[in-house]
């Protein structure tokens, strides 16, 4: 196409932007901006009994946490006098016409507008599903406003991507019974028809509509759960769209290389949260050592933030909200508080008590020899493992460590336990239970 590339993402105020919008959103910036077009944020707030500020805010927060910048932003509320111009243009024409009607509701008014239907069948080339066809009879004469001051959501559209010159119209697939409507209205105002891209729903597992428990929350519920915004987007992309490859980890400006609308598939794709997890945990490998730390300790509570517990922590979560988890679950206690032993416990399967004892006066002394300025998780494994390989099962020295020293069946490995609890509280831990 020789004319600019110009899309726009056109949510109603109506709810907090939830998910499936974005990845919508983000179909749409991807390929203005690989394109050299412009990406439009249009806020579609006819609807004045629904619409709330509040929702407005999220929509436009959203949009800054994600990091889309958006190059124009609309609301149609402020738009009025531009649909009224086309309104009368179509009256005019005589392809509208003011219809006085018995209204449905005690104080509805007797008058609506309706558009003058040509009865025809309307053909477009669909970018993703491709050749579709509707015969526009059944529509009959729909509504297009309540009045001149109150235009409804399909002429809102029309009139708005006339103006703003939109290319390409990227969308779910749930806005192609809208299509119909609105190429009529385009042709009778003139108007140059878009490409359309009607993109596959986000679907729950049970390949159900996406619902709040399977997902479907906004994307500033995200943030609030410690999801990176370039994890999020990365793992949105990937459902209904494939790079062709293996691939699966990219950052957006990864994303802008290989994006395709060629490449979003049919069918809709489901919503998987381990998958989510996962790549949100590959995002936050790439952070720097400084970014991890920081989110890591303002996630702790007061008396936990100690660096040295970071490296057991970044290991054991995928989101930054699950450091609060951990702390809750108690697996960290152990390195601000000496646990509460349970001596038959300490045994590792049918081991004697007395056998176990005897290893664990083994590991005081070979931890004893290490200087304290040697006391790294490193060579507490290289001096353990010196005892453990010499005995029938390595648990026999292992597992009492560790449950002595972290008070826990499952923890971090005992030399990790040991390097940050120090030489002296590890000796110490470990006398007391011999």
């Amino acid at each position: 196409m020789d004319k600019k590339v110009i899309t726009r993402m056109p949510p109603s105020p109506t709810g907090l932007f939830h998910v499936g919008s974005v990845r919508t959103a983000l179909y749409n910036y991807l390929y203005a901006k690989q394109n050299n077009g412009k990406f439009i944020l249009r806020i579609e707030d006819t609807d004045k009994e629904r619409s709330q500020k509040e929702f407005e805010n999220n929509i436009v927060e959203s949009f800054r946490w994600l990091n889309m910048p958006y190059k124009e932003f609309y609301r149609q509320s402020e738009r009025t006098e531009i649909y009224k111009k086309y309104l009368k243009e179509l009256i005019d024409k005589k392809l509208a016409y003011v219809s006085t009607e018995e209204p449905k509701e005690k104080g509805e008014r007797g008058t609506v507008i309706r558009f003058n239907n040509p009865n025809k069948k309307i053909k477009f080339t669909d970018l993703v599903l491709g050749e579709i066809e509707f015969d526009t009879t059944d529509l009959k004469d729909f509504v297009i406003a309540k009045d001149f001051d109150t235009p409804l959501y399909h002429l809102a559209v029309v009139v708005d991507d006339i103006e703003m010159k939109v290319s390409h119209v990227i969308r779910g697939q749930d806005h192609i019974s809208n299509t119909p409507r609105q190429i009529l209205i385009l042709e009778a105002l003139g108007g140059q028809r878009p490409q359309y891209a009607h993109i596959p729903l986000i679907l729950s597992p049970d390949k159900s509509k996406l619902s709040k428990r399977h997902g479907a929350m906004s994307a500033l519920e995200y943030k609030e759960m410690g999801y990176l915004p370039e994890a999020l987007l990365n793992f949105l992309a990937l459902i209904g769209w494939n790079p062709g490859t293996d691939k699966e980890i990219f950052t957006l400006d990864e994303l802008l290389k290989e994006f395709s609308l060629e490449k979003i598939q049919k069918s809709g794709g489901v919503f998987n949260v381990k998958k989510l997890n996962w790549i949100n945990k590959e995002h936050m490998k790439m952070l720097s050592k400084k970014e991890i730390e920081k989110n890591i300790l303002e996630n702790l509570p007061e008396d936990y933030r100690n660096p040295k517990v970071i490296p057991v922590i970044i290991e054991r979560i995928s989101k930054w909200s699950d450091v609060g988890e951990i702390v809750r679950a108690g697996e960290l206690d152990c390195f601000f508080k000496a646990p509460e032993i349970v001596k038959e416990k300490l045994a590792y399967k049918n081991t004697p008590l007395n056998k176990i004892s005897y290893n664990l006066e083994l590991a005081i002394k070979v931890l004893s020899d290490l200087e304290e300025n040697n006391f790294t998780a490193e060579n507490i494994k290289n001096a353990l493992m010196l005892i453990a390989d010499n005995l029938e099962n390595r648990g026999m020295l292992l597992h009492p460590v560790r449950y002595a020293l972290s008070g826990r069946d499952n923890s971090p490995d005992p030399f990790i336990i040991a390097s940050i609890l120090g030489k002296n509280e590890t000796i110490s831990r470990l006398q007391k239970v011999v």
